[in-house]
């Protein structure tokens, strides 16, 4: 009678070992995948927020008798054309809105919100501040 050398592993195993080495590793692409989409949204907002920023720091510039008349004006009203003339990169679809409730108060109020597209989503930003004549 011959004995019969059962070292290593049966199909069945193999199989099993696999499926279950399959789906650790879907796990983890998909993991990756959501953390590089995370990345850009976060780029995307670190970005707007620059934007929202740089556009602020233009209106403090300004005397405060010029703040709230060009705000109201819409001077401060960016597209990505203007954006980009400035030597800003666009994100897909912006747009900045400068708006203040009350052009003649002091302390006037100025709201810079930014608008753009994040993967089909409609995403904004704005920040407030408060300027006045003393």
């Amino acid at each position: 009678m011959r004995q019969r050398n059962n070292k290593g592993f049966t199909l069945w195993e193999l199989m099993l070992a696999s499926a279950i080495l399959i789906f650790a590793l879907t796990g983890l692409l998909m993991l990756f995948s959501n953390c590089v989409l995370l990345n850009e949204a976060n780029r995307n907002l670190s970005v707007a927020v620059n934007h929202a920023q740089y556009i602020m720091e233009g209106i403090r510039h300004l005397s405060f008798a010029n703040i709230g008349p060009q705000v109201a004006g819409g001077t401060w009203d960016w597209n990505t054309a203007t954006l980009a003339a400035a030597g800003m990169t666009p994100l897909d679809s912006e747009n900045v809105v400068s708006t203040t409730p009350d052009q003649t108060a002091n302390p006037v109020s100025i709201t810079v919100t930014v608008n753009w597209q994040d993967r089909g989503r409609a995403r904004n930003v704005a920040l407030n501040a408060l300027f006045t004549n003393f």
